[in-house]
């Protein structure tokens, strides 16, 4: 449980509370966001009608919170995966100085890049390695993911 869920959970209750007097409930929009290892980030967004801010708390324990007001809660939450875009259409590959990169889609000079690691040294890359990137290496799962960057990381320029 988190060290200052009740403090957070106290000031919540009487911010609600001041701001609607004399309602039983309060109509809030919740946010919730997932954070990805590759660095998308996800929205979800509800409307909930809240009757008490411990069935809120409780109904999110395990997202943490970020912001608040008398009209919306935000909540994020570290997802340990990549994520659906990555899976669905993420290509490693390198950028023009040599920056591995995920790119949406197979890399190309005009693909979104969707998140960029180290540079490399393409001299001390095989040519096969260097082929590979150039026409991308899918990004399916988590495992894939972890693999390519290991393997490449030998090859990062150090400053």
């Amino acid at each position: 449980m988190r060290t200052v869920s009740a403090c957070f959970l106290l000031a919540i209750s009487l911010f609600i509370a001041s701001s609607h007097p004399s309602a039983q409930s309060v109509q809030l929009t919740i946010l919730l966001e997932r954070m990805y290892l590759d660095g998308q980030v996800s929205e979800e967004i509800r409307k909930e009608t809240v009757t008490s801010m411990h069935e809120i708390w409780k109904k999110y324990s395990d997202w943490q919170l970020v912001d608040f007001d008398d009209k919306q809660i935000v909540f994020q939450k570290a997802i340990n995966d990549i994520s659906p875009l990555a899976k669905a259409n993420g290509y490693f590959g390198l950028t023009k100085d040599g920056t591995l990169s995920i790119f949406e889609g197979k890399p190309t000079p005009s693909s979104r890049i969707i998140q960029s690691f180290f540079q490399i040294d393409v001299k001390k890359l095989e040519s096969r390695k260097q082929q590979q990137l150039k026409k991308g290496i899918r990004v399916v799962s988590k495992a894939r993911y972890e693999d390519i960057l290991a393997a490449y990381r030998p090859f990062a320029l150090t400053d």
